[in-house]
């Protein structure tokens, strides 16, 4: 299993980014996959996640009406859609797969088996 996550960059407060977790070796709607972040200095921090039966969604405060999370099928993808970004959103952005969490878990980076390497994010002011 290999996630690649991708689509960070330098981005303007205000403005829009929209990461990609390409996932091999496992099939995305048979998984539950999230996206966490840590910021330099800062333990890792839930962001999103999208649970691996039916597609429900979730959210950390900060997210919720600012990203979204979605998956393809075709292409075994997860995309995290981020708008209105803050220079406080500035991060390595990673996504983390699982095929067994239950729901009270999903938040927690300990849920997860599978990461990826991280892209960075970084909002300027």
């Amino acid at each position: 299993v290999q996630l690649q996550a991708s689509g960070g960059g330098l981005v303007q407060a205000g403005g829009s980014l929209r990461l990609s977790c390409e996932c091999s070796g496992l099939t995305v709607t048979r998984n539950t996959v999230a996206w966490f972040r840590q910021a330099p200095g800062e333990e890792r921090e839930f962001v999103a996640a999208i649970f691996r039966s039916g597609g429900a969604t979730y959210y950390a405060d900060f997210a919720k009406g600012r990203f979204a999370i979605s998956r393809t099928g075709a292409g075994n993808m997860v995309h995290l859609q981020m708008s209105s970004l803050k220079p406080e959103d500035t991060a390595v952005y990673y996504c983390a797969a699982t095929s067994t969490i239950i729901l009270s878990m999903i938040r927690n980076s300990n849920g997860y088996y599978y990461w990826g390497q991280g892209t960075l994010v970084t909002v300027s002011s």
